[in-house]
């Protein structure tokens, strides 16, 4: 028989020790101080608190505005702005998408038309779109589309109907930008493989373009819708009762005019607040195909902040 001896360099130290067989001492980290963060910090709270104190003690009867938040005229008018946001949000959606096809299309006339389109109602602003489609009875007595219909301008053109063209088309015109966006970020080979399978242009663009197209251009829709919100207290120029007329409607007769602004603040802000929530969630689910690893859920952060608090005292000890 043989012994095995296992054989080891004369000069080989232990784990963990130097060169001379003296164990290494350990690194002492010294975290780098930012003072420039914590004096900026400070500013911001002094400038914060300093903005807080000049508005507590300002001529502003607090009681009034926590008072009219509930008001059943604010209700109705924060219920018609959701109303008309929606529906000029459809509208201008759907012409987007319209005109974005057109726009991209090989047809001159077609392409041309929704050129006319896109820079016509991004050049000219939205209050005087709305101004022009109220004062359309000045130009028009009738509306006459032959023996389909006929009816007078004035009634024809109530305050809701003036919303919803003049929101509607001015934001058709930016959807159309958006859309044909996502539509040029999808792959040219995409379209080609679909069309060696020999599907059709509409059912290639409807069923393999679009959809991948969504991952593009659901943000930027999203950031449009809440821009409609507030947006929309345009519209209270043309006599549609929305939450900044429905507002300043009981400010001029109760003369608390910035308490009710205040409401409508308040008001405005808890809606952009609820839809921003839901454009996240709608973002993150549209990722799922060009994401690995999704961004965590508001929600699933405070679970993984509130278990790392629990677990921190058992770490310590």
């Amino acid at each position: 028989m043989t012994d095995k001896i296992s054989k080891e360099p004369a000069d080989a130290t232990p784990a963990g020790s130097g060169p001379s067989g003296s164990p290494y001492e350990a690194i002492k980290a010294i975290p780098v101080r930012h003072y420039g963060r914590w004096i900026s910090g400070v500013v911001v709270v002094v400038l914060l608190g300093w903005l807080l104190y000049a508005f507590s003690q300002g001529n502003i009867i607090w009681d009034t505005v926590w008072d009219k938040v509930f008001d059943p005229s604010i209700l109705d008018g924060l219920a018609n702005t959701i109303i008309i946001s929606i529906a000029s949000m459809a509208l201008g959606l759907v012409l987007g998408i319209v005109f974005a096809v057109m726009r991209l299309s090989r047809n001159p006339v077609t392409g041309a038309v929704a050129w006319l389109y896109i820079w016509f109602f991004r050049g000219t602003p939205v209050y005087v779109q709305l101004l022009v489609w109220f004062n359309l009875s000045l130009i028009f007595q009738y509306i006459n589309l032959g023996p389909i219909y006929k009816n007078e301008t004035v009634d024809v053109m109530t305050p809701f109907m003036v919303a919803l063209l003049g929101l509607g088309l001015n934001e058709g015109a930016y959807m159309a930008e958006i859309v044909r966006a996502g539509i040029q970020s999808v792959d040219e080979g995409q379209t080609e493989a679909a069309h060696a399978l020999g599907m059709s242009q509409t059912k290639t663009m409807g069923r393999i373009v679009l959809p991948q197209a969504m991952r593009v251009i659901v943000p930027p829709t999203g950031n449009e819708f809440i821009n409609m919100l507030k947006t929309s207290s345009l519209v209270s120029a043309v006599q549609y009762t929305e939450l900044l007329r429905a507002s300043s409607n009981i400010g001029s007769t109760a003369g608390a005019v910035m308490e009710m602004l205040f409401v409508a603040s308040i008001w405005y802000l808890a809606l952009t607040s609820v839809f921003s929530v839901g454009q996240y969630y709608l973002e993150r689910r549209f990722a799922r195909g060009s994401t690995r690893n999704l961004p965590p859920t508001p929600w699933q952060r405070v679970k993984k902040n509130l278990t790392t608090f629990k677990r921190s005292p058992e770490m310590s000890a």
